[in-house]
């Protein structure tokens, strides 16, 4: 079409901007696998139309969640992920006044763990079951403890999102950061940000709607209406009577050794094996292999120890999830290097001064990319090569590295809609508006929150 490629460079970027931000927004109504196909619309429109040539999709970050998803998916249906959700719920339950600063933390380490937002829906049973019966408005916890899981993708040392912004800061050509030496020296920054972020989820949270007992609108509802008020109250969820068998509690400890391994590894690069890099420099082997090679052995152990079915695998909630992001990753970070990649020039020449003196319009671009992905891996992806290079501070983008997770803006990430499914009781619910709903004042805050501190902690660091 040589209309289009006689454009200028302005209004073709226009252009493609426009048809990458149709596909985004239709791939999110319709969700699911549907966000990555779109992809391949994309991808028509920009080489058959303004004849633009196929970047590259974030090979790396795919094959991660691949390899994370298979290990975690292994873990699941060894039974080590009951272990650590009946571990979870004793704390819980021992301590149900403060349920609404616990859950919070509870999911997000479990999320650190796992590296996967999505092991919060076997929690989310036990949060509610466990504020309802002792008098808790069950949004309080609820809410944030949906929240606060997704926010502890950033600072989980088996997640795609920390390994593949560790691999993009380090790549060649990059401008790297004095004294930064990649993945630890990452969690050193977002671990306690996004520590503190859930702490000040947590706090407000106490204080949020009316407690039940004042609520008027849910008074009614259960004195007037017996089956209502049965079902909020309905049978406890828990899984403090299941007696575990001792093999779920090995699955456990292998996976947690094997991210101790990782972790290790990871601080220690002299344990890793070095290869020739071409120019007759030897480097140790990335983190982005090492994480691949150890979770492909953990379900390797996993299935050999268990003697779990493979079969039942590739059946359960996390590989399907995971399995799903895979294809969104690849459809949309394809999409969005090829476009940004043939503009980046013109884009640091327009944008680069801005984003250089107020150093904020990078966080606030990379929440609303997350947004439209529904990923933080795909964000990052999609935004971290274009922002360095138009010249951004690699610095910038470690402080505000929480600023990846933004899906929580409009209610339609699956976890988020299967809180307000397992709130019974009505209080977890979307507003008439739509945008006021019940975790966007939670999300809001807790990453500002960490990304304030997380510039703090940069700052301290040395890197700004």
């Amino acid at each position: 079409m040589e209309f289009l490629t006689q454009l200028s460079d302005g209004k073709q970027f226009a252009i493609q901007l426009l048809v990458v931000l149709i596909c985004l927004f239709y791939g999110a109504r319709k969700g699911g696998i549907a966000l990555g196909l779109l992809g391949g619309v994309g991808m028509f429109v920009l080489t058959f139309g303004f004849d633009v040539a196929p970047g590259k999709p974030a090979i790396d970050v795919i094959f991660t969640i691949l390899c994370v998803v298979v290990a975690s998916a292994t873990l699941l249906a060894s039974g080590g992920l009951d272990v650590m959700l009946q571990i979870a719920e004793r704390i819980l339950r021992r301590n149900p006044k403060f349920l609404t600063i616990l859950a919070p933390f509870v999911t997000a380490f479990l999320t650190i763990l796992c590296g996967t937002g999505h092991v919060v829906y076997t929690m989310m049973p036990i949060i509610y079951d466990i504020a309802i019966k002792n008098g808790i408005r069950p949004e309080r916890p609820m809410a944030a403890a949906s929240v606060s899981s997704q926010m502890g993708i950033i600072a989980s040392p088996v997640s795609v999102a920390v390994v593949s912004l560790t691999a993009m800061l380090l790549a060649p050509g990059v401008k790297h950061l004095e004294g930064f030496d990649g993945y630890l020296n990452l969690l050193a920054i977002t671990v306690p940000s996004t520590l503190i972020g859930v702490l000040a989820v947590g706090i407000y949270s106490w204080f949020r709607g009316k407690d039940l007992d004042k609520d008027e609108e849910f008074q009614t509802k259960i004195h007037n209406d017996p089956e209502f008020k049965k079902y909020v109250y309905g049978d406890s969820k828990t899984l403090l009577d299941v007696k575990l068998p001792t093999i779920e509690w090995v699955a456990m400890w292998i996976f947690l050794g094997a991210i101790a391994i990782v972790a290790i590894l990871g601080a220690f690069p002299e344990l890793r094996p070095a290869f020739d890099n071409g120019k007759g420099v030897m480097k140790p082997m990335s983190m982005v292999s090492v994480i691949q090679i150890f979770m492909l052995i953990t379900g390797a152990i996993l299935i050999i120890v268990t003697k779990v079915k493979a079969g039942e695998i590739a059946q359960n909630a996390i590989f399907r999830s995971g399995m799903i992001a895979i294809v969104a990753v690849f459809g949309i970070s394809w999409m969005a290097n090829t476009m940004f990649s043939v503009h980046t020039p013109m884009l640091k020449e327009s944008l680069g001064g801005i984003v250089q003196l107020y150093p904020w319009t990078y966080a606030i671009m990379l929440l609303l990319i997350s947004k439209f992905v529904n990923s933080q891996a795909a964000a990052l992806a999609a935004f971290v090569p274009l922002a360095l290079g138009i010249g951004v501070d690699p610095a910038i983008i470690v402080a505000f590295a929480p600023a990846c997770y933004g899906y929580y803006i409009l209610p339609t990430y699956p976890s988020d809609l299967a809180t307000i499914q397992f709130d019974r009781s009505g209080t977890t619910k979307i507003g008439k508006y739509v945008i006021n709903h019940s975790f966007i004042i939670p999300g809001l805050l807790g990453v500002f929150v960490s990304c304030v501190f997380g510039y703090i902690f940069t700052t301290f660091a040395g890197y700004l």
